[in-house]
């Protein structure tokens, strides 16, 4: 039996949903759950960084994990704390020197208004300088365990559609399950959870509902976890960088069906796919609806 999730979705909080009245296909009125959007804006110390658009959960672990993830904090900065305020909806990281990317946004601003391009050069350095655990395992039990603990498990995606999942998992165990209306951000609130909680990536396989992109890879690379997987399919380019930095790739993830496109000499085949149980029917996406 699967053992309780760390944090697992809220589906029923109604900060993060609202009902809406419409009509069907039919003409009848329908009232129908709509994920909140509102935007928050991240500083780190006194620069100002990036507006998200949020679901609004998390707003602590979601602000360090977008740093950590876009190699704005070094592994040796030292956050000495984080203000959040929700009617400025501005959340506000204060580390213990000043970075050095908060001269390079400036610098940044100051010529175009935008950071892209600098936040993505520098993240491509962080990528290409790190060394995914080669002696990491996926057991094909565990995996079949996981699609099925993770997709029966009470979800925002479930409830209101329009949503993507990550979820952090050990073995057989799902550990942190987050969303947001952005695949990034709930990667990033993962990220956050990890850095303030001082977890260790190289044991843990990354799961999201959404599209195995090079954002995708990019993250779960730069977090140092080593096996990425999803019910999804995948980007050319995202299996070039997954092959690139040795991660363990897994796509198409539903039921007893699997494809892996990089990493497959982690796998271990010990169980026989057809004695793993299907998904229970509704379970995975709402109805016909892509979340990607």
């Amino acid at each position: 039996m699967t053992a309780p999730y760390i944090l697992q979705p809220d589906p029923y909080n109604p900060a993060l949903s609202t009902s809406v009245t419409g009509i069907d296909h039919t003409g009848a009125e329908v009232d129908t759950r709509v994920v909140t959007e509102k935007p928050l804006t991240l500083f780190l110390n006194s620069q100002e960084v990036v507006t998200m658009m949020t679901i609004g959960d998390h707003p602590d672990l979601l602000a360090v994990g977008y740093l950590k993830n876009q190699n704005m904090l070094a592994p040796d900065d030292v956050i000495t704390g984080i203000e959040y305020d929700d009617d400025l909806e501005v959340v506000i990281v204060r580390t213990e020197r000043e970075t050095n990317f908060e001269d390079k946004l400036k610098k940044k601003v100051r010529t175009s208004g935008c950071a892209q391009g600098t936040v993505f050069g520098d993240v491509m350095e962080g990528f290409e300088t790190i060394d995914l655990p080669k002696d990491a395992r996926l057991k094909t039990s565990w995996l079949y365990a996981l699609t099925r603990a993770i997709n029966t498990t009470p979800s925002l995606y479930l409830e209101a559609g329009a949503i993507h999942g990550c979820v952090l998992c050990r073995h057989d165990q799902p550990l942190v399950y987050m969303e947001d209306v952005g695949r990034h951000n709930a990667v990033d609130k993962i990220a956050g959870w990890m850095e303030l909680n001082k977890v260790p990536a190289e044991d843990k396989i990354f799961y999201t509902t959404g599209r195995l992109t090079s954002e995708m890879v990019i993250k779960t690379v730069m977090m140092g976890i080593p096996i990425l997987v999803s019910r999804s399919g995948f980007t050319a380019w995202g299996v070039e960088l997954a092959q690139q930095a040795g991660l363990t790739l897994i796509g198409r993830a539903r039921g007893k069906r699997f494809v892996v496109l990089s990493g497959s000499e982690r796998i271990d085949f010990d169980m026989d796919p057809a004695l793993a149980e299907d998904e229970p029917r509704g379970s995975g996406r709402k109805g016909s609806e892509k979340a990607e």
